[in-house]
């Protein structure tokens, strides 16, 4: 299909965009983002709460159950956000939900319970507990970061089955390695991602707790740790009282901890106190407080040098403060990060450290204490590259599990932080980040996939095979190649990532997370955007490049009512497939995809009146 591309049209619809997102904008004149409403953060916390203190939380903990039940999707079963499809994590949670409220002979919730658990027996075959931990531990894999949890709470709520004897299908935790200097996990191959050692604390000591090992050896090891494990926990514990900002993980602590008589332990009632802040009006929760950091440094980015002078300072300064100074007591990663809020929960990654960096070379590139952050953001990230050339998320070199291992959208993002600072920096910081950066190329090259692609770590698109999301992942790769393509050997990458997206292009002009997946506004902008890049350097022919990029920026101007809606699309990975859609993406992928289409169009440079 070939969509006409009005020249005018998408000029209307660019500054419609631009007017939009800076109207999104809050008090303290960033962006805080809203964060779609989460079934499995909305029964976790839930559940969570109703164990605490059911009576004292009652009207939270109703107001979450009738979240559910309207939420609900017609197969009977729940999804990551209210636009997922139904899987098993989810729905167990739910279900575990309503019976940690005593609310199985609720007549206003018989029904949902009851489509709930026919849901279930279709997903894992039955409802016999083997089933049920055979269908959740399939999903996860030897990463036990979710599928432990997931099971610890439908054995706290009495879905697995009486006593000691449903704690079997609980995989044992070595809590008590938790008591080891940090610098000695990432050598014990964890059976959970670096992100998760509360989870790791609390699952573990709540597994061995309710069914203690035969072996007395390891009775008398964990018996004598568990003292200093909780004290971990409250050391990495933020002051905001939820791990990580996020409700999941938070309420998993909490539901185990109450279980084993620690309600009144002092990470437990903080973690209560940070379940009860975060509720939203409808009962519900997301699946993180929010991503400020992130969407700010995106938003700057997509308005580039028509950002508003007024709010320069404002923006800087925020990004300025959001920058880590201390080493963190979580991950214990050096000064220099950031995070993806300023709220206490959140711990210094790669993605949202090269955001900022980016975001602050286009506010105030010659300022001097920028500079100094920069400087300090770009050795962060240094320090972070694994052995391989590519970047991880947290930690370097933590382990094996996909979201600790490097990844390719996160090591293109470094590399165009790098880039964007590189010829700023101290000399031996400039040699430093240089021969990194070729680590990086190499990385790239070898993470291409035969045909053209690459896959992200944090992004994914439920309706893809796998639920990979290429087009994401090419994308941001494409983008970065094009920005080094007169320093570094990239251009046969380049070609091959360039092809890729042009075929996997669907026949309405758009594009979703893989070939014949339906379109999104997210997917096409990122596609539209890399592609119109790729124009000044590619070899690929032109005329089939201009193509791709008009018939993607016209699909855009239509589909968002020129410039005007933006539904969003639930691409986001928060952790072992947890979906989460945010209202900002759509707007800010458009701003850049027609900022780069429209010069591509005009064949000069293209700005926003």
């Amino acid at each position: 299909m070939t969509n006409t591309l009005d020249e005018s049209a998408l000029l209307e619809s660019l500054a419609a965009a631009r007017a939009h997102l800076l109207a999104m904008r809050d008090d303290d004149g960033h962006w805080t983002g809203d964060l779609s409403s989460s079934a499995l953060a909305t029964a976790t916390a839930t559940g969570a709460l109703a164990v605490m203190n059911g009576e004292a939380h009652r009207t939270v903990v109703e107001r979450g159950l009738d979240w559910l039940a309207k939420n609900a999707n017609d197969d009977g079963g729940w999804g990551d956000t209210p636009d997922s499809p139904s899987n098993i994590s989810t729905t167990l949670l739910a279900w575990s939900a309503f019976a940690f409220a005593g609310a199985d002979e609720d007549e206003k919730f018989r029904p949902v319970i009851f489509r709930a658990q026919a849901h279930i027996a279709r997903l894992a075959g039955s409802l016999r507990p083997q089933a049920i931990a055979d269908a959740v531990n399939e999903r996860y894999g030897n990463d036990s970061t979710f599928s432990a949890p997931i099971l610890a709470l439908c054995c706290l709520a009495g879905r697995m089955g009486p006593g000691r004897s449903a704690w079997r299908f609980v995989r044992a935790l070595p809590f008590e390695l938790a008591i080891l200097p940090h610098r000695l996990l990432q050598w014990l191959h964890l059976p959970v991602v670096s992100y998760a050692l509360p989870a790791l604390i609390a699952v573990g000591a709540a597994r061995h707790y309710h069914r203690r090992p035969r072996n007395p050896l390891a009775r008398l090891v964990r018996r004598s740790a568990w003292r200093g494990a909780f004290r971990k926990l409250r050391k990495v514990q933020p002051a905001s009282g939820g791990f990580l900002e996020a409700a999941p993980l938070t309420a998993f602590v909490t539901c185990c901890m109450a279980s084993i008589g620690m309600k009144e332990h002092p990470s437990a009632r903080a973690a209560a106190e940070f379940l009860t802040a975060t509720v939203r009006r409808d009962g519900s929760w997301p699946i993180d407080t929010n991503l400020s950091t992130w969407v700010t440094s995106l938003a700057v980015e997509a308005l580039g040098e028509q950002t508003p002078a007024v709010a320069r300072e404002t923006l800087r300064e925020r990004l300025l403060d959001g920058q880590h100074r201390r080493r963190h007591p979580y991950t214990q990663a050096k000064p220099g990060g950031w995070a993806w809020t300023n709220l206490p929960g959140a711990v210094p990654d790669a993605d949202d450290t090269a955001g900022a960096l980016i975001a602050l070379g286009i506010l105030a590139p010659s300022d001097g204490q920028v500079r100094e952050a920069a400087a300090r953001g770009a050795r962060w990230l240094c320090d972070l590259q694994n052995r391989d050339g590519g970047i991880p998320t947290f930690c370097r070199g933590w382990g094996t599990l996909p979201f600790d291992r490097s990844s390719p959208d996160l090591t293109a993002h470094a590399l165009r932080a790098w880039n964007r600072w590189r010829r700023e920096l101290p000399q031996k910081l400039h040699r430093r980040v240089r021969r990194c950066m070729d680590r990086a190329v190499r990385y790239l090259r070898r993470s291409q996939r035969d045909s053209g692609q690459w896959i992200p770590l944090w992004f994914g698109n439920q309706f893809s095979p796998r639920m990979e999301n290429p087009t994401y992942g090419t994308s941001r790769v494409l983008a970065a190649l094009v920005e080094l393509v007169d320093d570094f050997p990239v251009r046969a990458q380049i070609d091959a990532g360039a092809g890729w997206l042009m075929q996997a292009q669907n026949r309405d002009g758009g594009w979703g997370g893989a070939p014949r997946v339906p379109s999104s506004i997210e997917e096409t902008a990122l596609a539209v955007g890399a592609l119109a890049k790729a124009t000044r350097c590619s070899t690929q022919p032109q005329e089939k490049l201009s193509a791709a990029v008009k018939n993607g920026a016209a699909w855009l101007v239509e589909r968002t009512r020129g410039g005007s809606y933006f539904p969003p699309s639930p691409i986001g990975l928060y952790f072992a497939e947890l979906w989460y859609s945010e209202k900002l993406y759509p707007v800010i992928f458009t701003i850049s995809a027609l900022r780069a289409a429209g010069e591509l169009v005009d064949a000069r440079p293209f700005h926003v009146a």
